[in-house]
Protein backbone atom coordinates (compact mmCIF):
# COMPACT_ATOMS: atom_id res chain seq x y z
CA UNK A 1 0.00 0.00 0.00
CA UNK A 2 1.27 3.43 -1.06
CA UNK A 3 1.97 5.91 2.08
CA UNK A 4 -0.56 8.07 1.46
CA UNK A 5 -2.81 5.60 1.33
CA UNK A 6 -2.06 4.52 4.60
CA UNK A 7 -1.88 8.03 6.20
CA UNK A 8 -5.85 8.61 5.13
CA UNK A 9 -6.38 4.56 6.43
CA UNK A 10 -5.04 5.93 9.78
CA UNK A 11 -6.84 9.16 9.98
CA UNK A 12 -10.05 7.28 9.20
CA UNK A 13 -9.60 5.20 12.45
CA UNK A 14 -8.97 7.71 14.78
CA UNK A 15 -11.97 9.82 13.63
CA UNK A 16 -14.11 7.11 13.93
CA UNK A 17 -12.63 6.08 17.71
CA UNK A 18 -13.45 9.62 18.40
CA UNK A 19 -17.18 9.88 17.20
CA UNK A 20 -17.75 6.37 18.97
CA UNK A 21 -16.72 7.73 22.10
CA UNK A 22 -18.75 10.76 22.10
CA UNK A 23 -21.82 8.80 21.06
CA UNK A 24 -21.35 6.55 23.90
CA UNK A 25 -22.50 7.63 27.80
CA UNK A 26 -20.23 11.60 26.97
CA UNK A 27 -21.69 14.44 28.67
CA UNK A 28 -21.98 16.57 25.63
CA UNK A 29 -25.86 16.00 25.27
CA UNK A 30 -29.56 13.84 25.26
CA UNK A 31 -28.83 11.03 23.46
CA UNK A 32 -32.52 9.76 24.23
CA UNK A 33 -32.01 7.70 27.05
CA UNK A 34 -31.99 10.23 29.66
CA UNK A 35 -34.86 10.43 32.50
CA UNK A 36 -37.24 12.92 32.20
CA UNK A 37 -36.98 15.68 34.48
CA UNK A 38 -39.15 14.99 37.79
CA UNK A 39 -42.56 16.60 37.10
CA UNK A 40 -42.88 19.96 39.52
CA UNK A 41 -45.64 19.75 41.77
CA UNK A 42 -47.38 23.53 42.16
CA UNK A 43 -48.14 24.46 45.48
CA UNK A 44 -52.09 25.21 44.35
CA UNK A 45 -53.80 23.47 41.32
CA UNK A 46 -57.34 22.58 39.87
CA UNK A 47 -58.41 19.38 40.21
CA UNK A 48 -61.94 18.26 38.14
CA UNK A 49 -64.68 16.06 39.43
CA UNK A 50 -67.77 15.08 37.09
CA UNK A 51 -70.07 16.04 40.01
CA UNK A 52 -68.23 19.24 41.09
CA UNK A 53 -66.35 20.59 38.11
CA UNK A 54 -63.02 22.74 38.53
CA UNK A 55 -61.93 23.48 42.51
CA UNK A 56 -58.36 23.77 44.34
CA UNK A 57 -56.01 21.28 45.54
CA UNK A 58 -52.70 21.72 47.70
CA UNK A 59 -49.11 20.31 46.03
CA UNK A 60 -50.73 16.82 46.98
CA UNK A 61 -54.09 16.88 45.42
CA UNK A 62 -56.07 17.20 48.92
CA UNK A 63 -59.14 19.41 48.96
CA UNK A 64 -59.40 23.21 49.65
CA UNK A 65 -62.30 24.24 51.09
CA UNK A 66 -64.49 27.44 52.15
CA UNK A 67 -66.39 28.52 55.42
CA UNK A 68 -69.64 29.72 54.98
CA UNK A 69 -69.38 32.02 58.56
CA UNK A 70 -66.12 33.92 56.91
CA UNK A 71 -68.67 36.31 55.30
CA UNK A 72 -65.92 39.14 55.97
CA UNK A 73 -62.40 37.60 54.74
CA UNK A 74 -61.55 36.66 58.04
CA UNK A 75 -61.08 33.26 59.38
CA UNK A 76 -63.92 32.32 61.87
CA UNK A 77 -63.10 29.04 62.59
CA UNK A 78 -61.36 28.77 66.30
CA UNK A 79 -61.04 26.22 68.90
CA UNK A 80 -62.48 22.91 68.00
CA UNK A 81 -62.84 23.99 64.77
CA UNK A 82 -59.40 24.46 63.69
CA UNK A 83 -58.55 20.56 64.62
CA UNK A 84 -61.03 19.45 62.16
CA UNK A 85 -60.43 22.32 59.41
CA UNK A 86 -56.91 23.05 59.26
CA UNK A 87 -55.93 26.49 57.80
CA UNK A 88 -54.05 26.13 54.67
CA UNK A 89 -50.85 28.16 54.18
CA UNK A 90 -48.45 28.67 51.75
CA UNK A 91 -45.33 30.68 52.36
CA UNK A 92 -44.41 32.85 49.95
CA UNK A 93 -46.60 32.22 47.43
CA UNK A 94 -45.75 33.39 43.27
CA UNK A 95 -47.14 32.66 39.89
CA UNK A 96 -44.71 29.89 39.25
CA UNK A 97 -46.11 27.66 42.55
CA UNK A 98 -49.65 28.20 40.53
CA UNK A 99 -51.50 25.45 38.38
CA UNK A 100 -53.03 26.23 34.97
CA UNK A 101 -56.30 28.80 35.12
CA UNK A 102 -55.14 30.35 38.87
CA UNK A 103 -54.12 33.64 38.78
CA UNK A 104 -52.20 35.07 41.33
CA UNK A 105 -54.10 38.51 42.49
CA UNK A 106 -56.75 35.77 43.63
CA UNK A 107 -54.71 34.99 46.62
CA UNK A 108 -53.85 36.72 49.77
CA UNK A 109 -52.67 35.81 53.05
CA UNK A 110 -54.51 36.65 56.61
CA UNK A 111 -53.55 35.78 60.53
CA UNK A 112 -56.21 33.69 62.22
CA UNK A 113 -57.39 34.38 65.47
CA UNK A 114 -55.17 31.89 67.15
CA UNK A 115 -51.95 33.67 65.03
CA UNK A 116 -51.95 31.31 62.26
CA UNK A 117 -51.27 32.63 58.56
CA UNK A 118 -53.94 31.60 56.05
CA UNK A 119 -54.08 31.30 52.37
CA UNK A 120 -57.17 32.85 50.81
CA UNK A 121 -58.52 32.82 47.47
CA UNK A 122 -60.82 35.67 46.22
CA UNK A 123 -61.28 36.63 49.77
CA UNK A 124 -62.32 33.27 50.97
CA UNK A 125 -59.97 32.13 53.78
CA UNK A 126 -58.89 28.51 52.55
CA UNK A 127 -59.12 25.04 54.75
CA UNK A 128 -57.75 21.31 54.82
CA UNK A 129 -60.80 18.56 56.17
CA UNK A 130 -59.63 16.84 58.90
CA UNK A 131 -62.50 14.46 60.34
CA UNK A 132 -62.41 12.60 63.25
CA UNK A 133 -60.85 9.28 62.62
CA UNK A 134 -62.26 7.74 66.11
CA UNK A 135 -60.64 7.22 69.26
CA UNK A 136 -57.23 5.85 69.45
CA UNK A 137 -57.69 3.71 72.91
CA UNK A 138 -56.38 6.01 75.40
CA UNK A 139 -59.25 7.82 75.36
CA UNK A 140 -58.36 10.76 72.76
CA UNK A 141 -60.71 11.20 69.83
CA UNK A 142 -57.93 11.64 67.04
CA UNK A 143 -58.43 13.45 63.10
CA UNK A 144 -56.86 11.95 60.28
CA UNK A 145 -56.27 14.20 57.16
CA UNK A 146 -58.69 13.89 54.21
CA UNK A 147 -57.19 11.83 51.50
CA UNK A 148 -55.79 13.21 48.29
CA UNK A 149 -58.65 13.01 45.56
CA UNK A 150 -61.15 12.72 48.36
CA UNK A 151 -64.31 15.72 48.75
CA UNK A 152 -66.16 14.57 51.69
CA UNK A 153 -66.01 17.91 53.48
CA UNK A 154 -68.16 19.37 50.79
CA UNK A 155 -71.76 20.19 52.23
CA UNK A 156 -71.29 19.69 55.55
CA UNK A 157 -73.32 21.25 57.57
CA UNK A 158 -75.08 23.63 55.03
CA UNK A 159 -71.99 25.64 55.43
CA UNK A 160 -68.65 24.45 54.20
CA UNK A 161 -68.20 24.35 50.34
CA UNK A 162 -65.27 22.68 48.21
CA UNK A 163 -63.07 25.76 46.73
CA UNK A 164 -63.96 26.48 43.34
CA UNK A 165 -62.58 29.07 41.35
CA UNK A 166 -65.85 29.80 39.22
CA UNK A 167 -68.93 30.53 42.08
CA UNK A 168 -71.67 32.48 40.86
CA UNK A 169 -73.28 32.12 44.09
CA UNK A 170 -71.45 31.45 47.73
CA UNK A 171 -73.90 31.08 50.92
CA UNK A 172 -72.43 33.01 53.46
CA UNK A 173 -73.55 32.88 57.50
CA UNK A 174 -73.56 35.93 59.22
CA UNK A 175 -75.42 38.77 61.38
CA UNK A 176 -77.79 40.81 59.51
CA UNK A 177 -76.33 44.58 59.84
CA UNK A 178 -79.10 47.51 58.18
CA UNK A 179 -77.96 50.77 56.98
CA UNK A 180 -79.10 52.19 59.92
CA UNK A 181 -76.34 50.34 62.16
CA UNK A 182 -79.13 48.03 63.58
CA UNK A 183 -78.79 44.62 63.78
CA UNK A 184 -82.01 42.37 61.98
CA UNK A 185 -82.50 38.74 62.39
CA UNK A 186 -83.95 36.39 59.23
CA UNK A 187 -87.90 37.68 59.76
CA UNK A 188 -86.32 41.18 59.69
CA UNK A 189 -87.22 42.20 63.36
CA UNK A 190 -84.41 44.17 65.12
CA UNK A 191 -82.60 41.54 67.11
CA UNK A 192 -78.95 39.27 66.96
CA UNK A 193 -79.11 36.08 65.38
CA UNK A 194 -77.16 34.80 61.92
CA UNK A 195 -78.90 34.62 58.76
CA UNK A 196 -78.01 31.99 56.23
CA UNK A 197 -78.21 33.91 52.47
CA UNK A 198 -76.40 33.91 48.84
CA UNK A 199 -73.28 36.23 47.82
CA UNK A 200 -71.89 36.60 45.06
CA UNK A 201 -68.54 34.27 44.08
CA UNK A 202 -66.45 37.21 46.37
CA UNK A 203 -68.99 37.41 49.06
CA UNK A 204 -70.61 40.35 47.93
CA UNK A 205 -74.01 40.58 49.43
CA UNK A 206 -77.36 39.66 46.97
CA UNK A 207 -80.84 41.19 47.38
CA UNK A 208 -84.27 40.31 45.99
CA UNK A 209 -87.14 43.01 45.59
CA UNK A 210 -90.47 41.92 47.17
CA UNK A 211 -91.79 43.82 44.04
CA UNK A 212 -90.52 41.82 41.52
CA UNK A 213 -92.76 39.16 39.72
CA UNK A 214 -91.80 35.79 38.85
CA UNK A 215 -88.62 36.19 36.51
CA UNK A 216 -89.92 40.10 36.12
CA UNK A 217 -87.54 42.62 37.16
CA UNK A 218 -89.71 45.61 38.18
CA UNK A 219 -87.33 48.15 39.46
CA UNK A 220 -84.79 48.50 36.68
CA UNK A 221 -85.44 51.74 34.11
CA UNK A 222 -84.68 51.40 30.85
CA UNK A 223 -81.86 53.93 30.72
CA UNK A 224 -80.31 52.04 33.91
CA UNK A 225 -80.46 55.58 35.85
CA UNK A 226 -81.36 53.80 39.18
CA UNK A 227 -79.11 50.93 38.94
CA UNK A 228 -76.35 52.77 40.51
CA UNK A 229 -78.66 52.34 43.50
CA UNK A 230 -79.43 48.67 43.30
CA UNK A 231 -77.19 47.16 40.92
CA UNK A 232 -78.09 44.10 38.72
CA UNK A 233 -76.63 40.83 39.59
CA UNK A 234 -75.28 40.85 35.71
CA UNK A 235 -74.01 37.03 34.90
CA UNK A 236 -74.97 34.77 32.57
CA UNK A 237 -73.22 31.99 34.70
CA UNK A 238 -74.95 29.55 36.88
CA UNK A 239 -72.16 27.78 39.45
CA UNK A 240 -73.60 27.23 42.91
CA UNK A 241 -72.89 25.43 46.08
CA UNK A 242 -73.64 21.60 45.89
CA UNK A 243 -76.25 22.42 48.50
CA UNK A 244 -78.38 24.36 46.10
CA UNK A 245 -80.80 23.00 43.34
CA UNK A 246 -79.27 24.31 40.32
CA UNK A 247 -82.57 23.94 38.55
CA UNK A 248 -83.83 27.00 40.55
CA UNK A 249 -81.54 29.81 39.17
CA UNK A 250 -82.03 30.82 35.77
CA UNK A 251 -81.11 34.18 33.63
CA UNK A 252 -83.29 36.99 32.43
CA UNK A 253 -82.92 40.10 29.63
CA UNK A 254 -82.91 43.22 31.38
CA UNK A 255 -82.52 46.06 28.80
CA UNK A 256 -80.31 43.90 26.94
CA UNK A 257 -78.31 42.88 30.11
CA UNK A 258 -78.57 39.51 31.97
CA UNK A 259 -79.36 39.12 35.01
CA UNK A 260 -79.24 36.17 37.27
CA UNK A 261 -82.73 34.83 39.44
CA UNK A 262 -82.98 32.76 42.06
CA UNK A 263 -86.58 31.10 42.39
CA UNK A 264 -88.04 33.25 40.11
CA UNK A 265 -86.38 36.12 41.71
CA UNK A 266 -84.29 38.18 40.18
CA UNK A 267 -81.08 39.64 41.64
CA UNK A 268 -79.26 42.57 42.85
CA UNK A 269 -76.59 43.96 44.30
CA UNK A 270 -76.72 47.38 47.13
CA UNK A 271 -74.84 50.42 46.30
CA UNK A 272 -74.38 51.69 49.34
CA UNK A 273 -72.33 48.23 50.08
CA UNK A 274 -70.11 49.73 48.62
CA UNK A 275 -68.35 46.38 47.33
CA UNK A 276 -67.44 45.76 50.51
CA UNK A 277 -67.19 41.85 52.03
CA UNK A 278 -70.19 40.97 54.00
CA UNK A 279 -72.17 44.36 53.92
CA UNK A 280 -76.06 43.61 54.14
CA UNK A 281 -76.95 46.90 54.62
CA UNK A 282 -79.97 46.72 52.25
CA UNK A 283 -81.82 44.98 53.90
CA UNK A 284 -83.07 48.09 55.98
CA UNK A 285 -83.62 50.42 53.34
CA UNK A 286 -85.99 51.93 52.51
CA UNK A 287 -87.31 49.73 55.11
CA UNK A 288 -86.70 46.28 56.33
CA UNK A 289 -87.95 43.18 54.39
CA UNK A 290 -88.37 45.58 51.07
CA UNK A 291 -85.19 43.77 50.01
CA UNK A 292 -84.46 41.15 51.33
CA UNK A 293 -81.42 39.05 51.04
CA UNK A 294 -82.34 35.94 49.26
CA UNK A 295 -81.97 32.26 51.08
CA UNK A 296 -82.51 28.92 49.90
CA UNK A 297 -85.98 28.32 51.04
CA UNK A 298 -87.20 31.52 49.87
CA UNK A 299 -90.69 31.16 48.38
CA UNK A 300 -91.03 31.33 44.47
CA UNK A 301 -92.15 34.75 43.15
CA UNK A 302 -95.44 34.92 41.87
Amino acid sequence: MKLKQLKFAAALVITTFFVSCSSDGGDSGDNGNNPPAPEVKKAVSLATSATLGSYLVDKDGRSLYFFSTDANGQSSCTGGCEVVWPVFYVDNLTADKLGTGLTLSDFGTITTPSAKKQLTYKGWPLYYYSPSSGDDGYGNVTNTPEAAGKTSGDGIGGIWFIAKPDYSVMIVRSQLVGHDGKNYKSDYTVGDGATTYFTDGKGLTLYAFKNDNFKKNNFTKEDFSNNSVWPIYETDKIVVPSVLDKSKFSVITVFGKSQLVYNGWPLYYFGQDASVRGANKGISFPAPGVWPVPVKDIPAAI
